[in-house]
């Protein structure tokens, strides 16, 4: 049940039915205390009008007992006054309601000598009759007077003002439930159903939504608090949410490392089982060159086998450096001096592809703990990567500094990286050049080298239209920090 109809069923109607019963029983003593008062007033004034015409009587005047029956309607509201003797016959009478008795009841009243009165109906006409015994001075009763007092007044009108009152009662009772209804409506169930839409969208997803905190005092309180809940549930939310990043960002690290922990067993596997069949192979073919037996051609192949050996041992050793945990041995850097370093290294690559570099690094040049040669390494293969791109013409290096963090930007205005690849460029051996210019391990050792200073590092699509590496490292000085790959 709703709470209004609750409250209208529980509050109103009972103090409603306390008032009606109060009402009727206010006007039920009001008509008992008129019906009182009539019968009162039309008692004594029969006994009044009965002592002079007994004397009347006695006598056997019938002037007196005219005086007497006219002095009967000086009184308030008397319409009627007769005489009867004790067989019930009028003698003499005045005004209306002759007929009010039947000549039995008459007799009784003479037999008995007791007054008795009751409300008659005639002709419509509503009276309260009286009937007195009319006794002389010896005691003997000659006949009974008959007084009638016609009910016109107030008491005639109880039971209608009680009608009148009962409907009163309904319409100011309905109005008042109305009124009721409506103030309920408006200020406390809209408000709850406003409160309730929220706490509704709230629950279909809707962390967003908040309540308006207007409206009277308690709505508006509840309404801060919803929002206080609201507010802290969001800010769990989000915290949850940070945690949960976390966790898969250190599963895919777990789950990186330990791919390439698995790749370095193998590699070490590989170099200990084809080692010996590769210098084998590379000493015999640096042995049939030296022969003067053997023409320019065959011997341009023989330095090509052993071109080829000397790759196959560069792979597995990148592999083997790949795999395998590194203790960082850091010393003061400036990022000057690496960039400088770094640039003396690709300046020929980039001059030869007439490719130009742009930097723009802070001012003052940060100071931070790291290996350089490793970070020289990883500035160098991603600065060589952009070179070689397809339709690059300019590469920009770029850093600011947040706080303790470092970010280094390699951008460039090639055609960049698809979309389905750039989840896959740190992966062992997956390249995008054709077979034989690249072994796919470059950025893969990338990834290694920043995850050992705990770092992150990143790709993504580069405002200058081609693909675009994020480098992200500490400058507060820490010796195991697990960083990771943020696409």
């Amino acid at each position: 049940m709703r709470l209004r109809n609750l409250i209208i069923l529980t509050v109103i109607a009972p103090l409603f039915l306390v008032l009606l019963i109060f009402s009727l029983v206010a006007i039920k003593s009001l008509e008992d205390n008129v019906r009182s008062r009539l019968e009162r007033e039309v008692q004594v004034i029969t006994h009044v009008i009965g002592t002079t015409l007994s004397h009347a009587l006695s006598r056997d005047a019938t002037e007196p007992l005219e005086e007497s029956l006219y002095s009967a309607f000086s009184f308030h509201r008397i319409y009627g006054a007769y005489v009867f003797d004790t067989n019930g016959q009028e003698i003499y009478g005045l005004g209306l309601g002759q007929a009010l008795f039947s000549a039995d009841a008459i007799r009784d009243v003479a037999e008995h000598g007791e007054m008795r009165a009751a409300y008659r109906e005639h002709d419509g006409w509503h009276y309260y009759s009286a009937l007195k015994p009319l006794t002389s001075p010896t005691g003997e009763i000659r006949g009974v007077l008959q007084v009638n007092r016609l009910n016109t007044g107030i008491e005639n009108y109880t039971g209608f003002l009680s009608q009148l009152a009962l409907i009163a009662f309904v319409i100011g009772a309905g109005g008042i439930v109305l009124g009721i209804w409506w103030g309920f409506r408006r200020h406390i169930e809209r408000p709850l159903e406003r409160l309730l839409a929220v706490m509704q969208r709230v629950e279909e997803g809707d962390r967003s939504q908040r309540a308006e905190a207007n409206g009277p005092q308690e709505y508006a309180r509840l309404a801060v608090g919803l929002n206080g809940m609201l507010d802290s549930m969001a800010e769990k939310d989000a915290d949850i949410e940070a945690r949960r990043r976390k966790e898969i960002e250190l599963e895919k690290r777990l789950r990186k490392s330990k791919k390439l922990a698995e790749l370095g067993v193998l590699a070490a596997g590989v170099a200990h089982e084809i080692g010996a069949p590769l210098t084998v192979i590379n000493g015999q073919a640096q042995r049939l060159a030296r022969r003067d037996r053997i023409g320019d051609d065959e011997r341009a192949k023989l330095d090509r086998i052993r071109s080829e050996v000397e790759r196959i041992v560069e792979i597995v050793r990148q592999l083997m450096e790949l795999g395998r945990r590194h203790n960082v041995e850091k010393e003061p850097l400036d990022l000057d001096s690496l960039i400088n370093a770094t640039r003396e290294l690709v300046e020929d690559d980039l001059e030869r592809n007439a490719i130009q570099l742009e930097m723009d690094l802070p001012n003052p040049s940060p100071q931070f703990l790291a290996n350089g040669q490793q970070l020289i390494q990883v500035l160098t293969n991603l600065l060589r990567n952009a070179s070689q791109a397809e339709g690059v013409k300019r590469v920009r290096l770029s850093a600011r500094q947040e706080d303790d963090w470092l970010t280094l930007l390699v951008e460039d205005d090639g055609a960049g990286i698809a979309q389905p690849n750039q989840s896959k460029v740190f992966d062992p051996f997956f390249t995008t050049k054709p077979v034989g210019q690249g072994s796919g391990l470059g950025l893969s050792m990338v990834h290694r080298i920043i995850n050992d200073h705990g770092g992150t590092v990143g790709v993504f699509d580069s405002e200058m239209g081609g693909a675009g590496f994020e480098v992200g490292l500490p400058l507060s000085p820490t010796d195991s920090i697990e960083g990771g790959t943020a696409t």
